[in-house]
């Protein structure tokens, strides 16, 4: 008889750490759910506060009479700082988004591990380094270094018909262009993309490239068929990072464009278009009344651009996720 009741008790003893164990383990699990749902509305929340900001305080600004805004019709005084935006944003991918792939594929499956680490250190470090310090490379280092390259590009492309549109009229004496904003803004948004386009590089499935050089292909041809498809989804979530930067990016390109007045596509003249943020940094400490509502519109402009381009980045990533595993 005693040993049946010794029995029970210590199968009880045993059975009470296994389920205070699975308790712990069910009590993880829901504090980790709950925030991590509180996280994700958070980010909700804080979104549509900044979206009620810019409309509660952009609403004078659109629907005042043109006559009493102080700087003129709201839509044809921010289109050109819109295109303006857009136009340098492009510029800064088309210089950026080549070199980033390549010094990403150059880390991933070409340079010695070790030299690959230091690279990938040297990448992270460069996005750490604030915008005004871009802004004093741009306008000390990179501006008249390009300048006689500006002169050049002006005598020999500026009277041809179809190059003119960028590289005609008057140079600029200084360097400080839409071009040289654009080149700077590349500079900004290279390290952004490396390091997403590299990590993504690193998650493409070994058996994927070992079966194409198995096959006899080239490496190249491997990067091609099996790094590259694999990766889409994320080259494009790390271009629209890029993008967004881009496009918000406010001191260094306030600091080393020469702002005028209107949009045009020439890159190498003295009058540039300027950006929306650049402008609202340059104009808001000395604007007052409907002129700060109309600042915050065009930031409300801006904010909307960002917007389209982020729902447009993810319907392409959503388009290609039958043919990746990236996601």
């Amino acid at each position: 008889m005693s040993t049946d009741t010794t029995e029970p008790s210590r199968q009880d003893e045993q059975a009470a750490p296994a389920s205070l164990l699975r308790s712990a383990k069910r009590f993880g699990d829901s504090l980790f759910r709950s925030i991590t749902t509180a996280s994700g509305g958070l980010i909700l929340l804080i979104l549509l506060a900044v979206a009620f900001f810019l409309v509660a305080l952009s609403v004078p600004a659109l629907t005042e009479p043109p006559e009493d805004l102080p700087y003129g019709p709201f839509w044809s005084w921010v289109l050109p700082y819109a295109l303006g935006t857009i136009w340098a944003a492009a510029l800064a991918m088309l210089f950026a988004v080549p070199v980033a792939i390549g010094v990403a594929l150059f880390i991933t499956h070409y340079a010695p591990r070790r030299l690959a680490q230091g690279l990938g250190y040297i990448i992270d470090l460069l996005a750490a380094v604030p915008s005004v310090v871009f802004g004093l490379w741009g306008i000390n280092v990179l501006a008249p270094m390009v300048q006689p390259i500006y002169t050049w590009l002006n005598a020999n492309l500026g009277g041809v018909p179809v190059f003119s549109i960028f590289f005609g009229g008057q140079v600029s004496g200084t360097g400080r262009t839409i071009l040289t904003a654009a080149i700077v803004l590349a500079v900004m948004v290279l390290p952004i993309i490396t390091a997403v386009t590299r990590e993504v590089f690193l998650q493409t499935p070994r058996l994927h490239e070992e079966a194409s050089l198995a096959l006899g292909a080239t490496r190249w041809e491997m990067i091609r068929q099996a790094v590259l498809p694999f990766g889409m989804p994320g080259i494009v979530s790390a271009c629209m990072l890029g993008l967004g930067r881009a496009l918000g990016e406010t001191m260094a390109v306030a600091m080393v464009l020469s702002p005028g007045d209107g949009f045009h596509l020439k890159l190498l003249t003295s009058s540039n278009p300027n950006s929306i943020a650049a402008n609202i940094a340059l104009k808001f400490p000395e604007a007052y009344g409907l002129g700060v509502n109309q600042l915050i519109a065009s930031g409300l402009v801006l904010f909307v651009i960002t917007l389209v381009v982020n729902m447009a980045a993810r319907a392409i990533i959503a388009s290609r996720a039958e043919f990746s595993g990236a996601n």
